[in-house]
C-alpha cells in the first residue's frame, strides 16, 4: 500500500453537498444544521471515548511498572534497615541496634504524618467550582451567537 499526497489531504469528515441549483428554505437549513451539529457532537464524543481508552491503557501500564518499582523499593529498604542494624551490632548489642533503628523510623514516620496532615488540611481550603466555568462557557457561546 503506497502513501500519496492526495490521501494526505483527504478530509476526515465528508461534507454534504446541496443537490441542484434550487434554494433551500430556512427550515431545511436549520434541520440540516441541527443534523450536522448532532453528528459532530456524536463524533466528538466517540473520539473522546477512544482517546480516554488509550490514555487508560497507558496509565495502567505505567501504574503497573510503578507498583513493581514500589515493591522492589520496599524490599531494598528492608535490606538497608537490616544492614544498618547489623552495622550498629558491631559496636552495640544487637537488640539495642534494632531498637535505635526502630525509633529513628518511628520519628521519620511521625514527621511524614504531620506533613501529610498539614497538606490535607490545606487542600480542604481549596473549593473548586466547575459550574462557574461551565456558566462562563455558555455565556461566551451566547455572546458569539448574538454577534
Amino acid at each position: 500500500m503506497s502513501y500519496s499526497a492526495e490521501s494526505a489531504t483527504t478530509p476526515v469528515v465528508e461534507t454534504t453537498k446541496v443537490p441542484g441549483p434550487e434554494r433551500r428554505t430556512i427550515g431545511e437549513l436549520v434541520a440540516s444544521l441541527s443534523e450536522q451539529f448532532s453528528t459532530l457532537v456524536r463524533d466528538e464524543l466517540q473520539l473522546a471515548q477512544v482517546q480516554l481508552a488509550e490514555k487508560g491503557k497507558r496509565l495502567g501500564t505505567g501504574a503497573g511498572f510503578l507498583g513493581g518499582a514500589a515493591v522492589l523499593g520496599l524490599y531494598a529498604f528492608g535490606v538497608l534497615l537490616a544492614a544498618a542494624i547489623l552495622g550498629l551490632a558491631t559496636v552495640l548489642p544487637a537488640w539495642l541496634s534494632a531498637l535505635i533503628v526502630g525509633v529513628v523510623l518511628l520519628i521519620v514516620a511521625g514527621i511524614a504524618a504531620l506533613v501529610g496532615k498539614k497538606k490535607i488540611d490545606a487542600s480542604k481550603e481549596f473549593q473548586p467550582k466547575p459550574q462557574e466555568g461551565f456558566k462562563e462557557d455558555v455565556d461566551a457561546v451566547k455572546r458569539g451567537i448574538q454577534k
